[in-house]
């Protein structure tokens, strides 16, 4: 007798073959056995209940209908021809009526027999009828999926309707896996896991995933096997982090000395928000006890991030530590410069930048200076990574914007020191909780959800086309009280593809609005040589120019407390996020601020979406939230990269209970036992490692 096992290649499936099985290796990636069991559903037909003829409706979706057939007739001419069948229960008469295939159906179907007839209801003419049924002789004594079941509908492809493997196709495929293979599927979370949180076994979860009897069979499936998927995540992560704590030991930050203290009392120009002082307070217990500190710092734009890393840095500098500070671009590695050398003195500190441009003499003598230990902070971009750059005694390193930066580029940055630096993760893009949990569920989050004293928050406008005079006059009133303004285009060129609105006609169009002398202007895109865009930026900066026109170029690295206006073009558009990080471009002054999101008359159903919400909210964590019930995690910026993310089943927007209890769980898990040594955890421990064999006991991702 052939064994069969989930790892068998999927040819070997009956009614798969060759041909079929290299199609759907191609199409789908489903290679054996276990890939397309884990191939699931994405929707389902309701077959569980019969309609009646009087309750049918055009809004309904596809129904079924169980009555007899009274009579039919092909009618109309050549070009024309129709079958009509008259189809009738105890409640009333409706029209079945098939316009292809018309010999055949005429042959198969009998008149006076019962049958179930599935589509959607049309009306015309005030009459009901249902055009093109999938309809099936009644057998009430029946057990075939099609009666009284949830039917599944599979993804297919053009490809692979070619080979018959529709939905229909997939689901034959699907049942005779199962019939073949379900008694090989083995549990892996064990009984008392199964027992608290009311979870089915994996066998039947599998049975009704593909073939639910009812909604409740469906329920318990998704619940099961959704918790699986989330809990194995969270075991990875968590298990990780015990991991680093364990072997990673972290440079000892026992004094908060005279650097940290003199500034936070005789230099710092504002007074910390309590959200601010919290996270300081969090690095400062986490940098004195021995073990490498892994912080993600979660803050709207404007919220402080940067006084927090400063502070943190100069807590290492007290230790006889240097720190650097890597961002993802050229101009915000010089904004943050700018910034933090503002705020300290010369002779107090000593702080360089190193980039791509910093000419190769000065390169030369900053590295032997920061290797001598003669540089306390360096900021700077991707330079940072280079072989080259060493440092005497890196103690802290600070990464804004992480999602721009791969792995393998953090890491070299732990590597510039025998004991791996404390590292503090920043990100000015609100993440939902539920996708921090996955994606960095590895790291300590810290989040700064106050704004600091004085700021006023921003009124959010919308307008549309019609109204692009009242949006000119406005901007003249702003100007005339000594304020700049951001214009922001999608388009740098006019697309024949897009009928939007773009950088170059809008800049011709607001220099006519906006003459010289009396109002100047700044145009600023992603294709300027760094020199030219460096240039206006900084005419900008200085006030030598009122109005920029730009790209999305200056959603990150420009702040100009004076820019107390924001009007995005064609904001229907850009992505929540997007449209978030753009209007914290102003209000960064103490004057109120306003962002103006121009848009077209038509909008669709998610633009409108978005665009109330920034209306409605300043609350990037919100507004994160709404972003990823509409997009989905994978598209959320930067996630799509991540592993992490390639959920077969589980839905971040929607299953926040189930990552919740997962997590909860794996946590309490760990706490009992770190090692997953106990008798109890044996099924956890052993599919761990097989499933993460990249990963190990002993290995961090």
């Amino acid at each position: 007798m052939v064994q069969y096992s989930l790892s068998t290649p999927i040819e070997y499936l009956k009614g798969v073959g060759p041909q079929r099985g290299d199609v759907i290796k191609k199409e789908l990636g489903v290679f054996c056995y276990v890939d397309l069991l884990n191939y699931f559903p994405f929707r389902y037909v309701d077959r569980t209940r019969f309609y009646k003829i009087r309750d049918l409706t055009a809004d309904l979706q596809q129904v079924q209908v169980l009555g007899r057939i009274v009579s039919k007739e092909v009618i109309g001419d050549k070009r024309a021809k129709r079958l009509v069948a008259q189809f009738k229960d105890d409640t009333g008469v409706i029209e079945l009526v098939w316009f292809q295939s018309l010999k055949w159906i005429d042959k198969v179907i009998q008149v006076g027999s019962v049958y179930i007839a599935f589509s959607k209801p049309n009306e015309f003419n005030g009459r009901i009828s249902m055009s093109h049924p999938e309809i099936e002789l009644y057998d009430p004594s029946s057990k075939k999926a099609g009666n009284l079941t949830l039917q599944p509908v599979y993804n297919s492809t053009e490809k692979l309707k070619q080979f018959s493997l529709d939905t229909k196709g997939i689901q034959k495929v699907q049942f005779s896996l199962l019939e073949l293979i379900l008694n090989q599927v083995e549990e892996i979370l064990p009984g008392y896991l199964l027992e608290k949180h009311k979870l089915i076994s994996r066998r039947q979860a599998y049975q009704f995933i593909h073939f639910p009897a009812n909604q409740s069979d469906l329920a318990q499936a998704q619940f099961r096997l959704k918790f699986e998927e989330l809990f194995f995540i969270q075991l990875k992560l968590l298990r990780n982090k015990l991991l680093q704590t364990a072997k990673f030991k972290g440079a000892v930050f026992a004094n908060v000395g005279q650097k940290f203290n003199t500034f936070y009392n005789e230099l710092l120009p504002f007074e910390l928000t309590n959200a601010q002082k919290k996270v300081i307070k969090e690095i400062r217990t986490n940098t004195q006890n021995g073990v490498q500190m892994n912080r993600l710092i979660q803050g709207d734009v404007g919220s402080g991030k940067t006084a927090v890393a400063l502070m943190s840095m100069l807590l290492a500098i007290d230790n006889d530590f240097q720190a650097c500070m890597m961002a993802p671009t050229e101009i915000l590695a010089q904004q943050h410069y700018q910034s933090i050398t503002s705020l300290v003195l010369a002779d107090f500190i000593n702080v360089e930048i190193l980039t791509g441009s910093t000419p190769a003499k000065k390169r030369r003598t900053l590295l032997a200076k920061l290797l001598s230990g003669g540089i306390d902070i360096l900021i700077g971009t991707h330079a940072l990574i280079e072989d080259v750059v060493q440092f005497k005694n890196l103690g802290l390193v600070v990464i804004d914007e992480q999602h721009r930066f791969g792995v393998e580029q953090r890491a070299k940055l732990w590597k510039k020191n025998i004991i791996p630096p404390h590292v503090l993760v920043m990100t000015a893009t609100p993440i939902p909780r539920t996708l921090a949990m996955t994606l960095y569920g590895d790291l300590d989050v810290s989040v700064i959800d106050e704004l600091p004293a004085g700021r006023k928050p921003i009124q959010t406008l919308h307008l549309y086309e019609s109204q692009r005079l009242r949006m000119f006059g406005f901007m003249k009133q702003e100007i005339d009280k000594g304020r700049q303004i951001y214009v922001v285009y999608p388009l740098i060129k006019e697309s024949e593809k897009l009928d939007l609105l773009h950088l170059e006609a809008g800049a011709e169009h607001i220099a006519k609005v906006f003459p010289l002398p009396k109002y100047r202007i700044s145009v600023v895109h992603g294709k300027m040589p760094v020199k030219d865009k460096e240039y206006e930026m900084q005419r900008f900066v200085r006030g030598e120019t009122h109005i920029m026109v730009a790209t999305t170029v200056i959603e990150v690295g420009v702040n100009v407390p004076n820019a107390s206006v924001m009007i995005i073009e064609n904001s229907e558009r850009f992505g929540l996020s997007q449209l978030h990080q753009l209007r914290g471009r102003v209000g960064r002054g103490a004057e109120q601020s306003f962002c103006v999101l121009m848009s077209g008359n038509k909008l669709s159903r998610e633009a409108k979406i978005r665009i109330e919400t920034m209306v409605r909210t300043n609350d990037g964590f919100e507004i994160s939230e709404i972003d990823m019930q509409l997009r989905g995690p994978g598209n959320i910026e930067g996630t799509q990269q991540s592993g992490t993310l390639d959920l077969k089943l589980a839905d971040l927007a929607n299953d926040q209970a189930i990552l919740q209890e997962a997590r909860e769980s794996v946590i309490k898990i760990f706490e009992d036992d770190p090692q997953l040594a106990n008798p109890k955890n044996q099924l956890l421990a052993a599919y761990f490692m097989t499933k993460h064999d990249g990963i190990g006991w002993n290995k961090i991702s």
